[in-house]
């Protein structure tokens, strides 16, 4: 009795603290920290090493399985994973979350963490994924006309089909919440998939075209002057061209042009995908955003998904609500930095819930963690590249031994991040008052096709890089004053933050201390220190 005692107060305090000591009672949530805006999972900043799976692989408990050890396996933390209405509301009304709990239970054992994919009214510019009672109500959940003709895609100006999205959506957000609060394994939110209108410009329906030729509302022209400094440069030279008119039909306004055609839909699809997040986020609210189907700047609308959030009309999607915490490309393109400077502006955040793996994603996700701020990188299609010996695997198991490290130097933006090849073999940067200078590495006639990675500054003197085939080189800013020598480089790891100092390379390894190198043959972290000279 007397040791029962003895532990009550244990046992109250215990109580007493309840979750907070368990579970961080914080839901996921994006904050602005220094240069960058970060993901903060139970308190603290998180990266996103993740892969989004195929578009039918999680509609099956069975069929995920096997899936999941190996995305264990492979140094992933966050699996993007596919969620369709017609699974979770097959009548009308008639919610079945078994999928959801199933999933969220898979993802647990495999400890991972998710984003879902709310594929609902909209999937890659169709209307594949709403129910069949939806599907086959087209006078309640009227479509897209192109050509005189109906097409399988639903008209984001409807008010019903709108209500039913974002009824589905807030129930589904209602269930995560109760049975993933604490958890939190569900990170963030996907709402709908590369909307757009595929075919066309624009819906010609009746409804659509009277929306046309009536007045651009108010607030997009208002929004539009009050932001007219930092809209993106196509969209402002659209509107200078045409008067910069704050009043009157989207043709006067935009000119009578697919571009025009293109912003019209980007209000339309802004407005609906805002309404439903906000439902959404009224029962749960975690970081939601929308994803995009990118194309070249002389793509005409149509080609690619007219109306979804390119970067063009990126203001469009702002100024028609602000539930959406951000925009995401679906990044496959060649000109991969270029499009990360797109997305990366104007208090957008980068996360890419689609993009190359392999090889081109090893590298690439260096670039978009250490130059852009990313908090997240998920190629497509990962279930087909689950191999633990992987480059992509590679590259993930190393970010992870960096990850305080990297989100430390997102914040003070003492960090830069690089990708090179042979139609750009070289990158320079300023640091601690010396021009940084990364080429392909090259000894004994020996050169690098390729070469990745990042580099911080640590310290006076001292930096920290990560990667693989390249070199680097410090020249003083100042022109006059002592020059600078590599005193030492280590190869070494981190183990839970703490460096752990390897081989001290020097010899044919810095190339007898003209330079430090990263071998083309593997991924190493390297610790460099500087010296002063005469």
């Amino acid at each position: 009795m007397k040791n029962r005692l003895l532990l009550l107060p244990i046992f109250a305090l215990f109580l007493g603290l309840g979750t907070a000591s368990l579970f961080s009672q914080e839901t996921p949530h994006l904050e602005k920290r220094g240069a960058a805006t970060q993901l903060i999972v139970d308190g603290s900043p998180y990266l996103i090493l993740g892969g989004e799976l195929h578009n039918s692989s999680s509609s099956n408990l069975e069929y995920m399985k096997p899936i999941w050890p190996s995305l264990e396996a492979m140094g992933l933390n966050t699996v993007v994973t596919p969620l369709s209405w017609e699974l979770i509301e097959p009548r009308e009304s008639a919610f079945d979350f078994t999928l959801v709990d199933g999933l969220l239970a898979q993802a647990r054992a495999a400890h991972e963490r998710m984003v879902f994919l709310w594929l609902a009214s909209w999937k890659n510019g169709m209307s594949s994924y709403p129910p069949v009672w939806v599907k086959s109500d087209t006078r309640r959940f009227p479509r897209v006309v192109l050509n005189g003709n109906e097409i399988e895609l639903l008209s984001p100006a409807s008010a019903a089909t709108q209500e039913a999205d974002a009824r589905a959506f807030a129930a589904l957000m209602k269930h995560i919440k109760e049975v993933d609060s604490r958890d939190h394994t569900v990170l963030m939110m996907q709402v709908e998939n590369e909307v757009g209108v595929l075919g066309g410009s624009r819906d010609h329906s009746e409804a659509a075209d009277k929306a046309f030729a009536s007045p651009v509302p108010a607030e997009l022209t208002a929004y539009l002057k009050a932001h007219r400094e930092s809209l993106y440069p196509e969209l402002k030279a659209l509107w200078d061209a045409n008067g910069d008119k704050m009043a009157g039909a989207w043709a006067e306004v935009f000119g009578d042009s697919a571009r025009a055609d293109e912003i019209f839909m980007a209000w339309n699809y802004a407005r609906f995908v805002h309404g439903v997040t906000a439902r959404g986020k009224a029962a749960y609210n975690i970081p939601m955003y929308v994803n995009t189907w990118l194309m070249g700047d002389n793509t005409p609308p149509g080609d690619y998904p007219s109306g979804g959030p390119e970067p063009r009309v990126m203001d469009i999607w702002k100024a028609a609500g602000s539930a959406l915490d951000f925009y995401a490309p679906d990044l496959y393109a060649s000109n991969f930095s270029d499009w990360c400077r797109r997305y990366h502006r104007d208090g957008n955040p980068l996360f890419m819930p689609e993009a190359q793996g392999r090889t081109t994603g090893a590298a690439n996700v260096f670039y978009a963690l250490g130059e852009e701020a990313g908090f997240g990188f998920s190629p497509f299609a990962i279930e087909d590249e689950a191999d633990p010996k992987g480059d992509l695997a590679a590259s993930y198991r190393l970010l992870a031994t960096l990850e305080p490290l990297i989100v430390a130097h997102q914040i003070d933006g003492t960090m830069h991040g690089f990708v090179l090849n042979q139609g750009s073999p070289s990158v320079d940067f300023v640091m601690q008052g010396y021009t940084v200078h990364i080429t392909l590495d090259e000894i004994f006639g020996n050169h690098a096709e390729n070469g990745f990675g990042l580099i911080m500054a640590t310290g006076k003197d001292e930096f920290i890089g990560a990667g693989k085939g390249f070199r680097v080189l410090f020249t003083p800013l100042a022109a006059s004053g002592p020059k600078v020598g590599i005193a030492a480089v280590d190869e070494g790891v981190f183990e839970n933050g703490k460096w752990i100092p390897g081989r001290r390379l020097n010899g044919d390894e810095n190339d007898q201390g003209k330079g430090w190198r990263f071998t083309p043959r593997q991924l190493t972290t390297e610790k460099v220190k500087l010296y002063h000279f005469e």
